[in-house]
């Protein structure tokens, strides 16, 4: 429940972010009667993403054997691409992504076009819930349909009331220590996703064990007790992985902070006068 809870959470508060700021340069324009098709956008794409979840889930519990084994490791392995993609873009984007709305909003509503509008709150809304979709289907692979859906709700339910409060200026929140915070639970989680996905791949025989186990925990913690389960939803815990789930999971750990560190650089020195 709570992986699905944070990135629920992380991805409604983009998705409110996103319809808030375009609201908010239409308040500024004075145009308030061009928020219809905004919320017609908005409404249509939360539609078109809970029918994507909907087919995501009934696929996989279609699916037996060897075709559910693949299902369930092509799914996580797709997540947590995009999970890392995500996380790259917001680092590399997020600071221009007011600007860039707004200009977006300025134009369509110097030409007064509405169908501008509501394609720029379609798109954005549409690509964080389908993001969601298969974010939360990979959840409730890993740790059950239940809570994976209670976390989900739950965590939009938040989104949806801290982008309200944002907007409504009663609550400020720090939105870039949100990301970054949130950001680095979600890569945990993906990889979690990735060693998930090669234990399924494991079983399947498409990638060797080479050593399994390496090790065997669950004498001291037992992957299927609560906390156990907790660990492996969150992170991706097995109390007894095969070598290449070890690897897999180390080497995108190392690979993906290696290449944050990279993109941030250092930080130049102040010159001079």
């Amino acid at each position: 429940m709570i992986p699905a809870y944070f990135l629920a959470l992380r991805e409604g508060m983009e998705a409110a972010l996103i319809v808030g700021l375009v609201l908010g340069a239409l308040r500024k324009l004075r145009r308030p009667d061009l928020a219809r098709p905004i919320w017609l956008g908005v409404l249509l794409a939360a539609a078109i993403s809970l029918a994507a979840g909907a087919s995501l889930a009934w696929a996989g519990a279609g699916l037996e054997g060897a075709s559910e084994e693949a299902f369930e490791g092509i799914t996580m392995a797709l997540a947590a691409g995009v999970l890392t993609w995500m996380v790259f873009w917001m680092q590399s984007q997020g600071r221009l992504l007011q600007a860039n709305l707004e200009a977006g909003v300025q134009r369509a509503a110097a030409s007064g076009q509405r169908t501008a509008l509501f394609w720029l709150a379609f798109l954005a809304v549409l690509r964080e819930g389908l993001e969601t979709a298969l974010f939360l289907t990979a959840a409730a692979l890993a740790s059950g349909f239940s809570s994976t859906l209670i976390g989900g709700l739950l965590g939009i339910a938040t989104a949806i009331g801290l982008g309200w409060a944002l907007f409504g200026a009663t609550v400020r929140l720090d939105v870039r220590r949100f990301f970054s915070l949130t950001g680095t639970l979600v890569l945990l989680f993906a990889a979690g996703l990735v060693a998930h996905g090669v234990h399924e791949f494991n079983e399947l025989g498409w990638i060797p064990g080479i050593v399994q186990p390496v090790w065997d925990t669950n004498a001291i913690l037992d992957e299927s007790s609560i906390v156990g389960q907790m660990l492996r939803a969150l992170f991706g815990y097995n109390g007894n992985p095969s070598l290449t789930e070890v690897l897999a999971y180390l080497t995108y750990v190392a690979g993906v902070a290696f290449a944050l560190a990279k993109r941030r650089g250092p930080v130049p020195a102040r010159q001079e006068a």
